[in-house]
């Protein structure tokens, strides 16, 4: 049985690109694997935010994981500020990483832009806190999108060179689950980018808490272009947003593309969306419902959370302990 860790940034809502880029491949390795599932707030702090919002949707996204199927029973669901070996095994991977391997990760140079004497330190070793989050663990599997496959290459290199340095063999190899790039869901106003949280315009993006008349809206005012759907797969490129709109037709509907046009070919979206909307409408319903029953006791979220932060405590304290004795420190 692996051990898997994955985790998502509680700033904002959980939106349809995190659930299918994400979430439901965490519920379906909950089968035959023990999941341990993170709330990372302290990865939340590389931009400000405010603290009463992060508090609040720290809940409300521990209530989605929950409505969509993260059963805190099987597995571990907890914020990570609470469990401090987290930050404990950061500080001494701070130490083992060098500046040359962080400053070569293209999700900084991306994110920083070309204000990067600007950004918070914290953005910069981002990923040594990412790797410190598994390897506290010992977890030999994450699920990740390509886009976070240099952070884990990262993870392992810190590891390996930790084993390294302390002549020990302590740290295990992370092996990456790549999920499926047709599950890669890009903006509703920007077919070149991903779906994202940070965006400002939330009509980027569709939100696990939208009721049905916000999906409508938000699908019928996603950016297209003139052309009809094509006949074939072939005839979506270079049309990023038609593409895009496709794609979350046929992951939603477990089709393949080629399928889907098949139904679809030669009509416009005006019809097209009106598919899409009943299709995305009928998956976020359930959960949106089911996460609104969940906020209403904000105490049994919070038990929840307590829970799942002494069990994973249970597991990463012995184990960050023993990285704290190798690399010298004294034991109280």
């Amino acid at each position: 049985m692996a051990r898997i860790f994955s985790g998502i940034q509680p700033t904002g809502i959980a939106h349809l690109g995190n659930y299918l880029g994400a979430i439901r491949n965490w519920v379906a390795l909950q089968e035959g694997n023990e999941g341990i599932y993170c709330l990372v707030d302290l990865h939340a702090l590389t931009v400000w935010v405010d603290p009463a919002a992060l508090r609040a949707q720290t809940r409300t996204n521990a209530a989605l994981l929950i409505a969509c199927g993260i059963d805190p029973a099987r597995s571990i669901l907890f914020n990570q500020s609470a469990v401090h070996a987290h930050a404990r095994l950061a500080w001494i991977f701070n130490c083992v990483a060098r500046f040359g391997w962080l400053n070569r990760m293209t999700q900084f140079k991306d994110k920083a832009g070309k204000d990067r004497e600007a950004v918070s330190t914290g953005l910069f070793v981002y990923p040594n806190l990412m790797a410190a989050d598994i390897l506290a663990y010992h977890a030999t599997e994450v699920p990740v999108g390509d886009d976070q496959s240099q952070h884990l290459e990262l993870a392992n290199d810190i590891a390996q060179k930790f084993n390294h340095d302390y002549g020990v063999e302590f740290f295990p190899t992370i092996t990456p689950r790549i999920m499926s790039a047709s599950a890669r869901i890009m903006s509703l106003r920007d077919g070149s980018k991903k779906m994202s949280k940070s965006d400002p315009s939330d009509q980027s993006r569709i939100n696990l808490t939208d009721n049905a008349d916000a999906i409508a809206q938000k699908i019928r005012r996603a950016k297209t272009d003139a052309e009809p759907l094509p006949d074939s797969v072939e005839g979506l490129a270079h049309r990023p947003e038609a593409q895009n709109l496709v794609s979350i037709y046929a992951v939603l509907a477990n089709q393949p593309l080629a399928e889907v046009l098949r139904t679809h070919e030669g009509k416009g979206f005006g019809p097209f969306k009106e598919s899409l909307t009943e299709l995305v409408e009928s998956v976020i319903r359930p959960i949106a419902e089911a996460t609104r029953q969940i906020e209403q006791d904000t105490g049994e979220i919070d038990r929840i959370l307590r829970n799942g932060a002494d069990r994973a405590a249970a597991i990463a304290d012995p184990i960050v302990t023993e990285a704290e004795k190798i690399v010298g420190f004294l034991q109280p």
